[in-house]
């Protein structure tokens, strides 16, 4: 009767090891799944995060060569024109030639960049009046100065109103007939009368082809001379253009596909220090019997191979308990 109740028992009690070795299964593989999860988690957030600031980085670095070594593309300043009135001729209303002082200074810096190659004109907009038309061909003087006043260059051109051109060098006044004048007026009466558009002429004449500022002695200062006392001016213009060659002209024509190149060449080189460095560092890791010394996400691992350690020490600890119950069935 007592073999009867244990075989009774045994029975009973085999099952209930069983279930409650599959739930530690379970649980170890669920434990597992979820440390696996974790470290997967924690390793994608280290690893976008290195990349963004990497690209941040490469990004900075570009912006920041890019606008210390492009210089000022294009720069305009109005030019305004001085000259005497109190002479005793009456020939002439103007007693001297027009002069205009044009700083080459912007926030306490220098507009033209060392080294770089600028194309330098002037545009005038004049009256289409008998007195321009007389007076034909005159010249124009530009000269540039430093700060203690040095002439750095000058130039002179020769310009001359051109009725149906709007930009030259050198030229002289084209004839128009007075029956075509007339007919001209007559067309473009309308427009005259109600203001949409005027008797005038824009004139470019270009002082400077390639000029290049000198560091030693650099332009602070541009003077324009017009060499006429009957000329007649509404408004004038100076325009500095620069002429990019070799890395310039590809960062300025193509600033996009330049932006790409540059932050993707900053980027590759930085990830490749990263990873040199970390590599370096994964050597450098130490290794004892019983420990391994590492950074970062091995930890997770440590843990996980000591929470296997313990589920096997359990399932040992059942799987001795079912041998011991089994033998007095045996016997």
């Amino acid at each position: 009767m007592d073999r009867e109740s244990d075989l009774c028992q045994g029975d009973v009690g085999e099952p209930a090891l069983l279930v409650a070795q599959v739930l530690l299964r379970l649980q170890k593989a669920v434990v597992a799944v979820v440390l696996r999860i974790r470290q997967t988690i924690v390793q994608s957030f280290v690893v976008s995060s290195v990349v963004v600031l990497l690209l941040w980085i490469a990004a900075f670095l570009y912006g920041s060569f890019y606008y210390s070594y492009m210089p000022r593309a294009a720069f305009s300043t109005p030019v305004h024109y001085y000259y005497r009135t109190d002479c005793e001729s009456p020939s002439s209303f103007l007693c001297t030639y027009p002069v205009a002082n044009i700083s080459l200074m912007r926030n306490k810096k220098h507009v033209l960049t060392f080294g770089q190659a600028y194309q330098i004109s002037l545009q005038l907009e004049m009256p289409d009046s008998p007195t321009n038309q007389e007076q034909g061909m005159f010249m124009i003087r530009a000269a540039c100065f430093s700060r203690d006043g040095g002439q750095v260059a000058s130039s002179s051109r020769h310009a001359s109103k051109q009725l149906s051109a709007s930009s030259s060098r050198f030229g002289i006044l084209r004839y128009q007939s007075d029956l075509l004048r007339y007919l001209g007026t007559l067309l473009f009466l309308p427009a005259f009368l109600s203001g949409a558009a005027e008797q005038k002429q824009i004139l470019d004449v270009e002082l400077f082809s390639d000029y290049t500022d000198d560091p030693y002695t650099p332009s602070t200062t541009a003077v324009i001379e017009i060499l006429s006392n009957k000329v007649q001016i509404y408004s004038s213009h100076l325009y500095i253009h620069a002429h990019f060659s070799g890395l310039r002209y590809l960062l300025f024509n193509f600033p996009l596909i330049s932006a790409v190149v540059g932050v993707s060449s900053n980027f590759i080189f930085l990830s490749l220090l990263f990873l040199i460095s970390y590599m370096r560092l994964l050597l450098k890791v130490e290794w004892s019997p019983g420990q391994l010394r590492s950074d970062g996400l091995l930890s997770f691992d440590g843990t996980t191979m000591n929470n296997n350690q313990q589920e096997d020490g359990k399932d040992a600890v059942l799987q001795n308990h079912l041998v011991r119950r089994r033998q007095p069935q045996q016997m």
